[in-house]
């Protein structure tokens, strides 16, 4: 008689794709609610419009490809792409940004590849990157000061309507773009600051947002939702390069700080960036993956044409995870170099 020994765990642990979806959903609110504090209500709207065309468009995808659409629905993905999205772009963005960064997120950033679990690239990125090109001047308009929020009324007008002598008086640039064009102009940084835009660290009022973001992602990485390889590989690497270059010159490099503390950095490091399907997967690959988001992110805010490279750095990792995961795969249990 033969005997087998089979190794443990035996007790599966309870997770799933939906546990971990909404999970990732509930741990932004914190950020979500900083956010209200600050600019009012108009970031509700936006996750309202992209988490109901995220699930319009998961539903019509299903049912093309002939898929269980009650079950695919449940498990809480397109939910979270809509989400990330929504967070993502200004809370003065029409409606038909939401509309057409979903559709492009949804249907050929996921669905295209197979759905959940195939998809190369992160919707919610992909769909980001869309608008930003295709709509560059609706991109730009943010909530200028944060002594008092707009109203959620304007929102509403502004978002359905688009009433352009209206968004003119409430808007402006973020801190990580006045930033950018104010060095262009041959500004320096510790002149620059001074603007209202800002705050001690990053812009006024994102600051705590980034921290609200903090503290949401230390919850999934403690909880081990997350693993800690990605978050810290792109927070120190932003940190480590800018402090090398503003070491260097401060009146031209802001500080490891403003970097952190600014844009979309703590939202990506803890929300999008770990996606666990279009990151790496080892060990030392998630370190590589995510040093290398953290090295492109500020080398596009530094030399390139946009202020924030969250997005394209993310995607530029995402398509170098394939050969990441080929040179850092552990070794097979009695495999010899």
């Amino acid at each position: 008689m033969h005997k087998y020994f089979i190794s443990s765990p035996h007790r599966h642990d309870g997770s799933s794709v939906r546990h971990l979806m909404l999970s990732v959903c509930f741990a932004l609110i914190p950020g979500l609610l900083t956010y209200i504090w600050f600019f009012g209500w108009g970031i509700v709207i936006q996750c309202l419009l992209a988490v109901g065309f995220a699930l319009a468009a998961e539903y019509l995808a299903l049912r093309l490809r002939k898929r269980p659409v009650t079950f695919f629905l449940k498990d809480g993905s397109a939910v979270l792409t809509g989400l990330l999205f929504a967070l993502s772009i200004s809370p003065f963005s029409p409606w038909y940004i939401s509309f057409f960064g979903i559709l492009v997120a949804i249907l050929f950033a996921k669905h295209i590849y197979g759905g959940l679990g195939q998809n190369l690239f992160n919707p919610a990125m992909v769909g980001y990157v869309f608008v930003l090109l295709c709509f560059p001047a609706d991109m730009t308009n943010w909530p200028l000061t944060i002594t008092q929020p707009p109203a959620i009324s304007t929102y509403f007008t502004y978002i359905f309507t688009t009433p352009e002598n209206l968004i003119d008086g409430i808007s402006g640039a973020t801190a990580l773009d006045q930033m950018k064009t104010q060095l262009g102009s041959m500004g320096m940084v510790s002149e620059i600051k001074l603007e209202p835009a800002f705050g001690q660290y990053g812009g006024a009022g994102w600051e705590w947002i980034a921290c609200a973001y903090l503290f949401g992602g230390l919850a999934l990485t403690i909880l081990g939702l997350i693993r800690w390889h990605i978050p810290v590989a792109v927070l120190l690497a932003i940190f480590l390069f800018s402090l090398f270059f503003h070491l260097y010159d401060s009146d031209i490099y802001p500080s490891p700080l403003f970097h952190i503390f600014s844009g979309g950095t703590i939202l990506c490091a803890f929300f999008i960036a770990t996606d666990p399907v279009s990151a790496s997967t080892s060990a030392k690959g998630k370190i590589l993956y995510g040093g290398l988001i953290g090295v492109l992110c500020f080398s596009i805010r530094t030399w390139g044409s946009y202020p924030d490279g969250i997005a394209f750095a993310i995607l530029v990792a995402n398509a170098c995870v394939p050969l990441i995961d080929h040179y850092t795969r552990p070794r097979v249990l009695g495999e010899f170099k």
